[in-house]
């Protein structure tokens, strides 16, 4: 082949290549041929020693609030919805939704009455069966009669697995019953077992307790209880749950999977507005969420307008948070909520509450609330080193006052744990103590991506800043769309940036269960079964290397609006690294020139990761979860005195460069190549 051909030949390669998004040996050396009419642009790193800094270890972490239903229906994997019958409120006859009878009122009667043996929780469910199965007039129908429970807009059965079923019941004479998992309209039995007991067994409440093996797949399944036996019935507290929950701990396997992958430092929990209520009466209670689930009386939150059984209470948020190997941040009420709200000289009743939910994650076993947390299971104090003091108060009548209260209360008891103030500290000091101020910013995507540089002039030497909440709105962001992940990528590098004064940071909401979609966007969607991940959950995967890294001090050059880019060193594996990370809002393909000074280290291309798609409206679903998700390739480098680099339209693209050491493998670069590539 002469060299004409040879020249034409590899050109022709590069721009295939370049098309399909390769990012090859033969990309990094024909660059400037395949891109001569994208923008310019450079970013000068500084790795001497001089300028660079530690980002903290608690930087990236994870906000869970009650919403979406988050957790009831979600996170925490319990099947039945209103297990308790508690849901419909105090005043019998009451709402038994969505429980529903199995045939009619001609062969069955149901209704709630105050019966139950649990004191926090009264009401208990009533079953009058009229029908019986000795041949009379009134014989039950085929399959009896009794009452079912679709769970959280259907429960997932999968074929093989086993789920323990516990209930409460009680009746005047024998009993002869069916607990089954059905297909979602009751034709189809995926697993079933009979109970049956005398009646003196079951006069009083008798807790039944059996394990379902399914033999089956319904992801819109229920369960229900069918009878033949004319009598009287009762049942109370029902609860199923899947036998293998993540540690055994009651959380929903693929869910947390989701939150483990982010690698996050930090649980922020149990809300948000969820924390305060509309109403102080609604709002949640710590200390109704601890013990014997059977006893936890349960509450409507009624800012996002649904019951929730409180399964997922005070201490299993301390589980999950040491589960996933995060720091917890627990948010309490201040005595404040959207509509009412306590004033200062009547809080100490809130602060003594506050103290005595520290002293159940953190005292030792022999103290009144540590004894509580030993007794159910945990005898050794949780890492409890952060605590916020309300959320997004900071602009009510009582807050200052109230604050100090707690404040003062919580740094003689614990002087060590760090408080977060709900006001804004960003542009001017605050007029009391605190060692973190909390930061919440929801807007549009293009006004996000400018605020890359919303800390650059926050005072040092005041408290540090958590971003405990951000993310760009449905106005820009619809359910959840590319858009506004490169918004918030840019965002998240200017935090990076200050990550000196910005030490916590949290997107909002986390999760959404598709059924009850409140708020909008969300990271992670889910149903019954399935989950998939937003570009914005996947934007912030590209920040699990920054914990503990080393900031670089950047400079980005060039006539380009519409990139923010960055700089890390970081070790792993025994070896050194720096990742670039770059952001290109823009329509058009950007070159982006690394020059790295203070060092004469050589670097070599490691990894490259870059998230886009072909249309900046895009989104992930059920049927293409993965329609927009980081696409990680080999960065195969030669030689050469420039490192250079495509950032395609509307994209976010990490590059990890593998610092020189006597093991580096150099790619090499030929003569032919050379002659290619600059012809």
């Amino acid at each position: 082949m002469d060299m004409k051909t040879s020249c034409r030949f590899f050109t022709s390669v590069c721009m295939l290549l370049f098309l399909l998004g390769s990012c090859s040996v033969y990309q990094s050396l024909c660059l400037v041929d395949a891109q001569e009419d994208s923008i310019l642009i450079s970013l000068q790193v500084d790795a001497s020693n001089v300028t660079r800094r530690p980002i903290p270890e608690t930087l990236f972490g994870i906000f869970f609030e009650e919403i979406n239903h988050a957790g009831a229906g979600g996170l925490w994997a319990e099947l039945v919805s209103n297990r308790g019958f508690e849901a419909g409120g105090q005043n019998i006859p009451s709402n038994i939704w969505p429980w529903s009878i199995i045939r009619d009122e001609s062969s069955i009667y149901v209704v709630t009455d105050r019966s139950s043996c649990f004191e926090r929780n009264k009401i208990a469910l009533k079953m009058e069966v009229l029908c019986d199965s000795n041949g009379s007039s009134n014989s039950c129908p085929s399959g009896g009669v009794g009452v079912y429970n679709p769970g959280y807009w259907g429960m997932n059965i999968e074929e093989g697995k086993k789920y323990i079923v516990v209930f409460y019941v009680r009746s005047t004479g024998d009993i002869d019953l069916s607990v089954s998992f059905t297909s979602s309209n009751g034709s189809l039995s995926l697993a079933s077992q009979n109970i049956k007991a005398l009646g003196s067994e079951v006069s009083n409440w008798a807790r039944t307790e059996l394990v379902l093996e399914a033999n089956g797949t319904d992801n819109g399944a229920r369960l229900q209880f069918t009878t033949t036996k004319k009598g009287l019935i009762w049942f109370d507290q029902v609860s199923a749950m899947p036998m293998d929950t993540y540690k055994g701990h009651g959380f929903r396997n693929d869910l947390i999977q989701m939150m483990v992958d982010l690698k996050p430092r930090f649980l922020r929990f149990p809300g948000g507005c969820f924390v305060e209520g509309d109403w102080l009466g609604n709002a949640f209670r710590w200390k109704e969420t601890v013990g014997a689930w059977e006893e936890r009386p349960g509450h409507y939150g009624d800012v996002w307008k649904y019951w929730t059984d409180d399964g997922l209470g005070h201490f299993e948020f301390f589980q999950l948070a040491e589960d996933i190997g995060a720091t917890p941040v627990w948010v309490f009420n201040n005595g404040i909520s959207h509509n009412d709200q306590v004033d200062t000289k009547s809080v100490m009743p809130f602060v003594q509450e506050a103290l005595d939910g520290i002293e159940f994650a953190r005292g030792d076993s022999n103290s009144t609330w540590g004894s509580v947390r030993a007794a159910i299971g945990h005898p050794e104090p949780f890492e409890l080193k952060y605590v916020a003091v309300g959320n997004e108060d900071c602009a009510r009548t009582y807050y200052r006052g109230n604050y100090l209260e707690f404040y003062d209360a919580i740094k003689k008891a614990y002087p060590d744990i760090k408080i977060i103030s709900n006001c804004d500290a960003s542009s001017q000091p605050l007029n009391h103590p605190a060692d973190y101020f909390d930061y919440h910013i929801y807007t549009l995507a293009k006004d996000l991506f400018n605020r890359y540089h919303d800390f650059d002039n926050t005072p040092r030497s005041g408290p540090k800043a958590f971003v405990s909440e951000y993310a760009v709105n449905k106005t820009d962001a619809n359910t959840g769309n590319l858009l506004a992940a490169l918004g918030e990528a840019a965002f998240l590098l200017g935090l990076e940036k200050n990550s000196d004064i910005v030490g916590m940071v949290s997107y909002a909401p986390l999760f959404v269960n598709t059924n009850d979609r409140r708020w909008i966007p969300d990271a992670i969607v889910f149903n019954s079964s399935h989950l998939y991940g937003t570009p914005s959950y996947w934007v912030q995967q590209f920040f699990t290397e920054s914990r503990g890294a080393t900031l670089l001090n950047s400079i980005l050059t060039g006539n380009s609006s519409l990139v923010k880019a960055s700089a890390i060193s970081f070790q792993t594996n025994g070896k050194d690294y720096i990742q670039i990370k770059a952001v290109n809002i823009g329509e058009e393909s950007v070159s982006l020139k690394v020059e790295v000074t203070g060092s004469i280290t050589k670097y070599y291309g490691s990894k490259k990761k870059v998230l886009t798609s072909t249309n900046v409206m895009d989104e992930n679903s059920f049927s293409n979860p993965k329609m927009i998700v980081p696409q990680e390739s080999l960065l195969e480098m030669a030689e050469e005195e420039d490192l250079m680099f495509v950032l395609p339209p509307h994209s976010f693209s990490s590059f990890d460069l593998l610092k020189e050491s006597a093991n580096i493998i150099k790619v090499p670069k030929s003569d032919s190549y050379k002659k290619t590539c600059t012809m």
